[in-house]
């Protein structure tokens, strides 16, 4: 029989294992997670590489950010707050400190060239001026984050039709990598190997007076300092808040597990997974091959493949964290097959864990719920199908900020479970809070779980990489 029914929103704990159930307003009344702790990031050494006529700008914007910024809208106030400054005695507890020593020019000239050039071969090629500098400037290790100023002319995504169509005009031969698609995730790709993450940013974001990119929205000023001040902070090895918990539940280790096509286009998709704790702490593992099954054109892993995918998870969980989880948690986008199960539970018991819960989180479902009135469901609304098919809306009207923030109509996420320890119910209250674990952005409505949603980031990155080639575990280096 169908049923619905309204969760509660999940609050997320901060300074002082206090409570809230929205970042901004968490971090402003109680301070970061980890505040007070001795290794929270009171001073981030922040390095700049861009062009000379972006770096100033950029700079005098952060350190502006060390004060308030106003809201956006005071019609809204819980959906648009100020951003409270960031500085010692205020806002995450940290302040940024730049230098010019630590700040490197990507030469005018090299940059007025990309003009000339292919858009594939002006993302190549500005790929590696930056490369060169952030190398460098990694390399005197005097940085904790590394901040890059965008080309501002450099046009950005390639699909791969127009990159088809542009290797037949050069003489139809493929590069050795048909994944270039954008600077972002090639550069991160490139720069995998260094301690420092990078932070890209767009002119658009500091310099109003500069369009966003077409296509692009622009957030108002205080959410743009929200957001990225938190990604910042992150970074630099803080903990901006983390999920709360019972005294009584079991430590418990999230694994997102995606698949993505290999550097040169054409091999099978491999696995990745993001193994995630309570913390906030992410680590990424890399798998093997997967194979696409004719039953349902998806992308799975062999028995084998997946007790090393999930062996492997463990021990790199084992190694940073120096024990090992009571219970796992994997979240795949797609279904479970015998084999998968089978290697899974055979890794577990290798490990001796008291639980593990295996679900298919679907990207939407075929049913859609209506409420009197022009407004969407409420965020957190779980809808029973039978006793194996729940549809949770972990976007929609949400009462917190007085109205629906979206700009399309929201659907839901499916919940299919192959295996499970506990209640349908309490899995999607976990996956309510884990949607709001994204430190790329401020709100609490997130879509996905971060297990998925990193997954997803992360093989965009990892694409670009040779199959044998050693990739950074921490996830800081693909955000």
């Amino acid at each position: 029989m169908m049923q619905a029914e309204v969760l509660d929103e999940p609050q997320l704990e901060f300074g002082g294992g206090s409570g809230h159930i929205d970042p901004r307003f968490g971090l402003t009344a109680y301070g970061p997670a980890d505040l007070g702790a001795s290794d929270a990031p009171t001073a981030i050494r922040v390095g700049m590489v861009g062009p000379a006529d972006q770096l100033d700008g950029l700079r005098r914007w952060l350190e502006r950010c060390r004060e308030p910024i106003a809201a956006k809208d005071e019609r809204y106030p819980h959906l648009f707050p100020s951003f409270p400054g960031c500085d010692l005695d205020r806002g995450l507890y940290t302040t940024l400190v730049f230098s010019d020593r630590n700040t490197r020019q990507v030469p005018d000239r090299a940059l007025r060239g990309l003009d000339k050039l292919s858009r594939i071969d002006a993302i190549d090629a500005s790929v590696g001026l930056y490369a060169d500098e952030l190398t460098a400037l990694a390399e005197e290790n005097r940085v904790d984050l590394m901040i890059v100023a965008r080309p501002e002319q450099l046009k950005d995504t390639r699909t791969r039709r127009q990159m088809r169509s542009a290797n037949r005009q050069r003489g139809g031969k493929d590069r050795p990598n048909t994944g270039y698609e954008n600077f972002h995730d090639l550069l991160k790709a490139r720069m995998l190997h260094v301690r420092q993450p990078l932070q890209i940013v767009r002119r658009s974001t500091w310099d109003e007076t500069t369009p966003p990119s077409p296509g692009r929205g622009r957030q108002d000023e205080a959410s743009r300092a929200w957001n990225l001040h938190i990604a910042m902070y992150y970074k630099a090895g803080g903990v901006p808040w983390r999920l709360r918990r019972q005294a009584t539940d079991l430590t418990t280790c999230f694994v997102g597990i995606s698949f993505y096509h290999g550097h040169d286009g054409t091999s099978l998709d491999t696995a990745v997974a993001h193994v995630f704790n309570e913390r906030g702490d992410g680590v990424i593992v890399r798998g093997g091959a997967a194979h696409i099954s004719k039953e349902d054109n998806q992308p799975h892993l062999n028995a084998a493949d997946a007790h090393t995918l999930l062996q492997t998870a463990l021990d790199t969980y084992r190694r940073e964290h120096h024990t090992l989880p009571a219970r796992v948690v994997i979240h795949k986008s797609s279904r479970f097959v015998a084999d998968e199960i089978a290697g899974f539970d055979s890794a577990a018991d290798a490990r001796d864990l008291d639980a593990l819960d295996l679900i298919w989180i679907t990207d939407s479902e075929d049913v859609q719920l209506f409420r009197p009135g022009a407004a969407p469901p409420l965020r957190g609304t779980l809808l029973t199908l039978s006793p194996d098919e729940h549809a949770l809306y972990t976007g929609g009207s949400i009462e917190f900020y007085s109205t629906y923030p979206g700009m399309y109509v929201p659907h839901p996420i499916g919940i299919r479970a192959a295996q499970l320890t506990r209640s349908p119910r309490e899995v999607a209250i976990e996956l309510l809070a884990l949607s709001k674990m994204n430190w790329n952005q401020a709100r609490l409505d997130g879509r996905y779980p971060i297990t998925l949603h990193t997954a997803e980031k992360v093989k965009r990155v990892l694409r670009f990489c040779q199959p044998g080639q050693a990739i950074a575990t921490r996830y800081a280096q693909y955000m």
